[in-house]
């Protein structure tokens, strides 16, 4: 938005280059009747391609600088419905109506919420269709990465564990009003109808992640003491020395169904 100045508080930089952003849409691939939820419009650069081509657009942005002249530049399409809230906070589940129950979002999301948001988000799969975000390309790197890779940790297990990840694209800070100091990149993300491995409860699958991750260079040994004992760890058929980046999602859930059944039988005696 012209004049617009850019808060550090809110992590804002602005696409700006034209092709980039019809690269972005092209992936998005929306249609008419989608029902897409933009989490931080900024200046608009995503917006406009897409308010031309959906019905039903839910634009989410917590900056109050930004509120009036998103309204003045599209309120009187019928198809726009700002929301001025923190999407941290926001309950996606209030967008659903009878005819709009699986939602598309997407967003340039910033980098100092990215992490949290996607969490946040998680909590909304069943109703989400797919999301479409720049992230910092070092986020990205972590959502999408393999076992055995420096960047897998907490972030790729979980995203993993609902949803397909893929990594599409890398966009230069050049690209951005103003140019931040790292890359950045797309990722496709798809929550699975079916999970392909299921945890018998998340809350445990969730803890267990993220003690395992909780001190990097520790084995499974050390870092699951006080939920699953070396044994334990070896009748679900994983080496308790080996460390938690070198495990897949599968094996994760394993060790927390294992987990989880323990504190059952525990919670009966």
């Amino acid at each position: 938005m012209a004049g617009h100045k850019h808060k550090k508080q809110f992590g804002q930089n602005f696409l700006n280059n034209p092709r980039v952003i019809q690269q972005i849409v092209a992936s998005i691939r929306p249609k008419p009747d989608d029902f897409i939820v933009e989490i931080g419009p900024g200046e608009a650069a995503l917006t406009e391609p897409l308010l031309e081509v959906v019905n039903h657009m839910d634009i989410i942005e917590i900056d109050s600088d930004l509120i009036e002249p998103l309204s003045r530049r599209f309120g009187s399409n019928p198809a726009f419905n700002l929301h001025h809230t923190d999407a941290l906070a926001f309950d996606y589940a209030s967008l659903l109506t009878p005819e709009k129950q699986t939602l598309r979002v997407v967003g340039n999301l910033p980098y100092n919420i990215s992490s949290p948001l996607l969490f946040h988000l998680l909590d909304y799969a069943e109703h989400i269709r797919d999301m479409h975000f720049m992230l910092q390309k070092e986020v990205v790197d972590r959502i999408t990465a393999q076992p055995g890779i420096k960047a897998y940790g907490r972030l790729s297990v979980m995203l993993q564990y609902a949803c397909e990840t893929e990594y599409l694209f890398t966009v230069g800070p050049e690209n951005f009003t103003p140019p931040p100091k790292v890359d950045s990149a797309i990722v496709r993300l798809v929550p699975y109808q079916s999970k392909p491995f299921v945890a018998d409860n998340e809350q445990a699958f969730a803890k267990l992640v993220k003690q395992a991750f909780s001190q990097k260079r520790k084995t499974l040994r050390n870092t699951l003491k006080g939920l699953l004992d070396a044994k334990q760890i070896e009748a679900c058929g994983i080496e308790p020395s080996v460390r938690a980046e070198n495990l897949t999602v599968e094996q994760f859930v394993k060790l927390a169904n294992l987990y989880h059944q323990n504190q059952s039988m525990h919670s009966e005696a």
